[in-house]
C-alpha cells in the first residue's frame, strides 16, 4: 500500500524508496512505508494551496465542523482497529492504545463543534467608520509529529488546523505512523475534500526538513527534541513564517509533608511509567521535602516494584522503548548513573517471556540525585524517575526550576496558600495541584516555556495559534 495521501489520492514517493517499520516488541520488521523527499512534499504543499483555492476555501465553518464530527464518529467507529494498530507499531499496552484513539475521536468532536463559534470582534472608532477584526486561517500549514503519540498527534495538530480553515500537510514519524495513515482514510470517508489534508511518510532530515523550509507554506507546528526545534525555527524564519514548538520537558514532581500521600503516590508513578516514559510532559523529577523524604520514597519504591513491562496484549503497566537508538539512550542513562553511584531504591519487572529481541527497559527510581547530575537536568524520555530532596518552600522553588525545560509541574500540598504561590512561581505552562495531567484534556491548553517551547496547542487558544487576524476599516460616510 502506498503511505503518500496527496490531493486525494495515495500515492508511491516520486523517487521510490521504503523505510522498515519495526516491532518495538521484537525488532522485527513487520511493514513498510514510502520514503517521501523534498518532490513529494512540493506536490503536498501545491495540493493545499490548491484545496484553498477551491472547494475547502469556499467550504463555510459548519460545514467544516461537520466534516470533523463525522471524522469523529468513524474514529469511535474503528477504535479497535486503529488501537490495534496503534498499539502494534509503539509498544503500549492495549488499554492506553484504546484510551489514546478515544482521545483521538474527542479532538476532531471538540473542534468540529468550535469551528463556527470562533467569533470576531468590532473597534469603536471615528464617525463614519466600521471597523472589525475577523480570524483568518493562515493557509498552508505544516505539521510534523512524533512517535510517541501518532493518533493523539495527528488529532491534537490537525483538528484546530482544520476548524479555522487551513489545508494541511503532515509528516508523521517514521518510527510509528501506521495509525496517521488509516486516520487519513477515515478521514477522506469523512468528506474531507482532496489536498485539504496531505500526509507525507518519510525521514525527518529529508521530507521534514523540506517541509518546514518550503516557501508555499504559512505556518508549522512540530514537537520532538529542542536540537530539532531550533532548526525548524531557523527553515521556517528563512521565509518569515510563525511556528508552535513543543520540545519536552524534565518535569517535577514537587510534594510537600502535608500532601496527601494516598493520592499522591501513585499518580507520581504512573505519571513516569504512561507510555514507558516516552511522554513530553512525564513527571521525571520527584522533589520531596526532606522530612518525609524516606516514607515517600518507600511508597513511591513499592509503587514500582508492582510495575509490570509486557507486550501490548498482555495490557500490563508498560511497554518497551520505540527503537534501538532510544533503547540504547535510555538504557545509558541508567547504566551511566549505576556507575556514577547513585542509588537504585527500586525498579520494575520484565513479564516473563518477553521476546527477546525487544526494546524492554525496567522502569527504574533513582534515590537522592545530585542536583547537579545530568540525571537531574536532562530528559531522559524512558521510565526513569529522578527523587531528591527539598528543605523548604523556598528550596523547592529553586529546584522546580531549576533546569531548562518548563512544560508541565505538579505540586502536592493542602495548604491552600502555598497551592498559589507555587503555581504563581513555578516556571512551566501547565501546573497541576493535587493531580497531574487530568487525562490529558483536549480543553487544556498546553505548550511550554524556556526550551519547552512556545505556542499553545489545545483548547481554544489553538484555535487562535491557527489562525491570524485581518483588520477591516469601512469608510462610509
Amino acid at each position: 500500500m502506498s503511505t503518500l495521501l496527496i490531493e486525494g489520492k495515495w500515492v508511491s514517493a516520486a523517487e521510490g524508496g521504503s523505510i522498515d517499520v519495526i516491532n518495538p516488541c521484537t525488532g522485527d520488521k513487520f511493514s513498510s512505508i514510502d520514503r517521501g523527499g523534498a518532490a513529494d512534499i512540493d506536490l503536498a504543499v501545491a495540493a493545499a494551496q490548491r484545496a484553498l483555492d477551491g472547494a475547502w476555501g469556499r467550504m463555510t465553518a459548519t460545514e467544516r465542523g461537520r466534516i470533523m464530527q463525522r471524522l469523529g464518529e468513524l474514529i469511535l467507529k474503528h477504535n479497535e482497529e486503529l488501537a490495534q494498530l496503534e498499539a502494534k507499531d509503539t509498544g503500549k499496552p492495549m488499554t492506553v492504545a484504546r484510551n489514546d484513539i478515544t482521545a483521538v475521536a474527542r479532538y476532531f468532536e471538540f473542534y468540529g463543534g468550535a469551528a463556527d463559534k470562533v467569533h470576531g470582534q468590532t473597534i469603536p472608532y471615528l464617525n463614519g467608520y466600521n471597523v472589525s477584526v475577523v480570524r483568518v486561517p493562515h493557509g498552508v500549514t505544516a505539521h510534523i509529529i512524533p512517535w510517541n503519540y501518532p493518533a493523539q498527534m495527528f488529532g491534537r495538530t490537525i483538528a484546530p488546523a482544520l476548524a479555522m480553515g487551513n489545508a494541511a500537510v503532515l509528516k508523521p514519524s517514521e518510527d510509528a505512523c501506521l495509525s496517521v495513515i488509516r486516520l487519513g482514510e477515515l478521514a477522506q470517508q469523512a468528506g474531507l475534500p482532496a489536498g485539504a489534508l496531505n500526509i507525507v511518510t518519510g525521514y525527518g532530515h529529508e521530507a521534514g526538513a523540506a517541509l518546514t523550509a518550503h516557501p508555499g507554506i504559512n505556518f508549522a507546528t512540530f514537537t520532538g527534541s529542542p536540537e530539532v526545534g531550533v532548526l525548524v525555527q531557523e527553515a521556517t524564519a528563512k521565509n518569515s513564517v510563525p511556528c508552535v514548538l513543543e520540545l519536552g520537558g524534565k518535569s517535577p514532581q514537587v510534594v510537600f509533608n502535608d500532601a496527601d500521600l494516598d493520592k499522591a503516590v501513585p499518580a507520581i508513578v504512573k505519571a513516569i511509567v504512561q507510555n514507558a516514559g516516552q511522554t513530553c510532559s512525564a513527571g521525571s523529577r520527584l522533589l520531596i521535602q526532606e522530612d518525609i523524604y524516606d516514607q515517600v520514597m518507600e511508597r513511591v519504591g513499592a509503587g514500582f516494584a508492582a510495575i509490570r513491562v509486557g507486550t501490548p496484549e498482555m495490557d500490563l503497566d508498560c511497554g518497551p522503548i520505540i527503537n534501538s537508538k532510544q533503547h540504547a539512550r535510555v538504557s545509558g542513562f541508567i547504566a551511566d548513573s549505576v556507575a556514577s553511584g547513585i542509588a537504585v531504591v527500586a525498579e520494575a519487572q520484565l513479564a516473563p517471556g518477553l521476546p527477546s529481541g525487544g526494546f524492554f527497559v525496567k522502569p527504574t527510581l533513582f534515590g537522592a540525585v545530585p542536583r547537579e547530575h545530568k540525571l537531574a537536568c536532562k530528559e531522559v524520555f524512558g521510565p526513569v524517575l529522578t527523587a531528591m530532596s527539598f528543605k523548604d518552600e523556598e528550596d523547592a522553588v529553586r529546584l522546580a526550576n531549576a533546569t531548562e525545560y518548563g512544560l508541565v509541574a505538579g505540586v502536592w500540598t493542602e495548604n491552600g496558600s502555598r497551592q498559589s504561590r507555587m503555581a504563581q512561581r513555578i516556571q512551566s505552562g501547565q501546573v497541576f495541584i493535587n493531580c497531574y495531567g487530568a487525562g490529558g484534556g483536549v480543553e487544556l491548553p498546553f505548550g511550554g516555556v524556556k526550551k519547552s517551547g512556545h505556542g499553545r496547542e489545545k483548547g481554544f487558544l489553538a484555535l487562535e495559534e491557527m489562525s491570524t487576524t485581518k483588520t477591516i476599516v469601512q469608510f462610509y460616510n
